[in-house]
C-alpha cells in the first residue's frame, strides 16, 4: 500500500488494505505500506518488501493499482520479484494504452514535481518565518 503524503491519508491506506484483504485467497503473511512519493526509491516499506521477497518469506505481492508499488519502473520491480520466485498481482490493472497511458504518465510527473516544488517553497517559508520571529537561526534546517 502507498499514499503520496506523509500525513492525512490514513483512510486511503486503510481502504487499500481492506480491499486487498477482502480479495485475498491465500494466507496474508505481511503488510507493507509507505507514506511517500511513488518516485522515491528509498521508501522503507518498499525496502522491507524487497527484503522479504529476497529471503523467500513473501511469494505473492498484491497491490490495488500498479502505481501503488511505484509510479515508474514497475516492469523492473516485476522482474526483480520474478528473479526471487515471487509474482505481482494487481487488482485493478491499467486498461489504457498508447497515447492515453503516456498522457496519464505525463500528468503524474507534472503533479508529483509541482507538489514537491510547493512543499519546498512551504518549507522555505516556514524557516524564513521562524527565523524572522527569532525561533530558529536563518541557516538551520528543520
Amino acid at each position: 500500500m502507498r499514499v503520496a503524503g506523509s500525513h492525512g491519508q490514513e483512510s486511503s491506506l486503510q481502504a487499500q488494505e481492506k480491499e486487498l484483504r477482502a480479495t485475498s485467497t491465500g494466507e496474508i503473511v505481511k503488510v507493507f505500506g509507505d507514506r511517500a512519493c511513488g518516485l522515491w526509491e528509498d521508501r522503507p516499506g518498499l525496502s522491507r518488501l524487497l527484503r522479504a521477497v529476497a529471503d523467500g518469506s513473501v511469494t505473492v505481492v498484491r497491490v490495488t493499482h500498479e502505481d501503488r508499488l511505484a509510479r515508474f519502473g514497475g516492469g523492473w520491480l516485476k522482474h526483480v520479484l520474478s528473479v526471487y520466485g515471487a509474482r505481482l498481482e494487481v487488482l485493478h490493472p491499467k486498461t489504457l494504452g498508447g497515447r492515453d497511458e503516456l498522457l496519464e504518465d505525463f500528468v503524474s510527473l507534472v503533479t508529483t514535481f509541482a507538489g514537491r516544488l510547493y512543499g519546498m517553497r512551504s518549507a522555505e517559508n516556514r524557516r524564513r518565518l521562524l527565523a524572522e520571529s527569532g525561533q530558529c537561526q536563518a541557516g538551520s534546517r528543520r
